[in-house]
């Protein structure tokens, strides 16, 4: 195996022997960057993306009442959430039917994804509200997040770097072509 090759810059700080994964495109993640101002569907960027092709908005399924999609900011690969079409924020307000589908999707698409990568278990749940950690919290959603033994390793814990192996539009490809063969 080569050793990467190490490029100087002159600057401020002390020469070491780290190497710096840049992510600039999460920036405009942590600086909330498109993040809708109100409540309403109309700046609500997952109602957004229902009115897109499903491969440019990452979008894995569609059911009769929820759709499934990558998320644009992973905390794994394969990280997905699945929603109601309604823009509705609160879990007590979904229809029985929406509740029906959201949880058999989250079946669904915890055998798809287990199929595709070999996920040895998943985080799955919903921050309901600001205060608990809803980045868009006025129109709900479902985490799915795939886990595997060792995948929490030193650089999400102390680089706050995650490295995904796969580019989004390529998870999405696999992912969809397997909801269709999944039983």
């Amino acid at each position: 195996m080569t050793e990467p090759e190490l490029v100087g810059q002159d600057g401020v700080g002390v020469p070491d022997a780290l190497q710096r994964l840049w992510t600039p495109h999460r920036l405009a993640y942590v600086q909330g960057q498109d993040k809708p101002e109100g409540d309403e569907a109309e700046g609500c960027p997952f109602c957004r993306l229902l009115g897109m092709d499903d491969a440019d908005a990452l979008i894995v399924a569609r059911g009769e009442h929820v759709w499934a999609v990558l998320n644009l900011y992973p905390y794994n690969p394969g990280h997905l959430m699945v929603l109601p079409y309604r823009h509705v924020a609160d879990y007590p307000d979904l229809t029985a039917d929406e509740t029906r589908e959201l949880a058999e999707f989250t079946q669904h698409a915890m055998k798809v994804v287990r199929s595709v990568s070999g996920a040895h278990g998943f985080n799955i749940g919903m921050n309901q509200g600001v205060i608990a950690g809803a980045g868009i919290a006025a129109h709900l959603h479902q985490h799915l997040v795939p886990r595997w033994g060792g995948d929490a390793n030193f650089m999400p814990v102390i680089g706050q770097t995650k490295v995904l192996p796969q580019l989004l539009g390529e998870t999405r490809e696999l992912l969809s072509k397997a909801w269709q063969r999944v039983d």
